[in-house]
């Protein structure tokens, strides 16, 4: 509380006594006032009565429990002899609201309490009357956040949370981009996105129901894939060749390990989910999906006027996906120098730069290959074939 001048004595630290009745008063203006509690959508008064106050030393763990904290919180103050600096202790309050039930519903909004640091951290355990306490944490700004939702109430948070997800992540959004280039028409991309969505999806439950490996190395694992899964795709719309068919079977193998990347950025959020687990991870899906449609209304036509007025398609194709290449591979050397810190766990080879001019070498031969192939197939060969039509001499029978 840097604007509030605290009582002090001649050797500079705070005057116990003269300040215990200012900590009412600092309560309401510090915390009350910027943290909103709703009994059944309506708002709780913003002035609760203020029960007991006290001030506490940097490291008290009365708070494990509410029975601790309560009985802390109510307790005698801080012996008035204590040293402590106006910047050391740590204010403890307990307000009281008045409700109409307590088999309400309730939900908090403790945005405000942002302005506190440069660095937050909310921490709410919520006793039921049976009992019954569920947690959470906040590290960073949560909104509206429901003690206990209905299954509408998670469900859209988590279209909403799935929805910027896929709109944030660079490296999911680049593995759409590889899938859509070579099959810009919607009827041909249903099958390739469809198993894509049902394979993260796959994953992605799996994991929140914790039937994914818990060990360190897999999350720079699954990153690392990832990374590999979009080379991959990208190399091969260079190679070209690739039908609906197989594209559909790669999308369902490589949308296995986008849903654990999915589950890692769940973690955090499934504590919003309440008893609707499922339903909410079905409805992060959604908003996944929902993300993905709207790429795609973009990306496709942008694509296709790019192909018409700007590059040749199969030109473009090569450059596009050389780009993505160029910037997957870094991703994926990147994420594999911290998996390779695992390499007790994992027999891991480690990359030198020998190995990485060599693979270099690769790639440039793979792209080389993947320009003639073209040329061959998509130039010359269709020549041939016209001119050998054109020619009735050279027909055989």
């Amino acid at each position: 509380m840097r604007d509030v001048d605290f009582p002090e004595t001649p050797a500079g630290f705070l005057d116990l006594v003269r300040v215990q009745p200012l900590l009412p008063d600092a309560s309401i203006l510090w915390i009350s006032g910027f943290v909103k509690l709703y009994e059944n959508g309506a708002p709780l008064p913003k002035t609760p009565r203020v029960i007991a106050t006290r001030l506490s030393v940097q490291g008290d763990r009365s708070f494990v429990s509410f029975d601790q904290a309560y009985a802390h919180v109510t307790g005698p103050p801080l012996p008035p002899a204590t040293e402590v600096t106006w910047d050391q202790p740590m204010l403890d309050v307990l307000f009281a609201y008045p409700i109409q039930s307590d088999q309400s519903k309730f939900a908090i909004d403790p945005d405000g309490l942002w302005r506190l640091g440069v660095n937050v951290v909310t921490v709410v355990r919520f006793v039921f009357p049976n009992g019954v306490v569920r947690a959470f944490e906040f590290a960073e700004v949560p909104g509206l956040v429901y003690m206990d939702p209905q299954w509408y109430q998670a469900a859209f948070r988590f279209v909403h949370l799935g929805f910027l997800h896929i709109l944030d992540g660079t490296d999911h959004l680049l593995f759409l981009f590889c899938l859509v280039i070579p099959f810009r028409k919607f009827r041909a991309l249903i099958p390739v996105v469809t198993s894509f969505t049902v394979a993260h999806s796959i994953t992605l439950i799996a994991s929140a129901y914790n039937l994914a490996p818990d060990v360190l190395w897999f999350p720079p694992l699954i990153e690392t894939l990832i990374a590999v899964s979009i080379v991959y795709m990208a190399l091969e719309n260079i190679v070209g060749g690739s039908t609906v068919h197989k594209r559909w079977m790669i999308a369902f193998g490589f949308g296995l390990v986008h849903g654990f990347g999915f589950s890692f950025a769940l973690r955090q959020t499934l504590q919003f989910a309440g008893n609707h687990m499922l339903a909410s991870l079905l409805s992060f899906n959604v908003g996944v999906e929902l993300g993905q449609l709207l790429v795609l209304l973009i990306m496709i036509p942008a694509l296709d006027l790019l192909f018409a007025h700007v590059v040749a398609e199969r030109m473009g194709t090569i450059i596009l996906s050389a780009l993505v290449a160029h910037t997957a591979w870094h991703w994926m050397v990147d994420r594999y120098a911290i998996l390779s810190r695992f390499h007790i766990m994992l027999d891991l080879p480690t990359f030198s730069d020998a190995t990485l001019a060599n693979a270099m070498r690769w790639m440039m031969l793979a792209v080389a290959l993947g320009a003639v192939w073209w040329l061959w197939f998509s130039v010359l060969r269709p020549r041939a074939a016209e001119k050998a039509t054109a020619d009735p001499d050279s027909r055989t029978t």
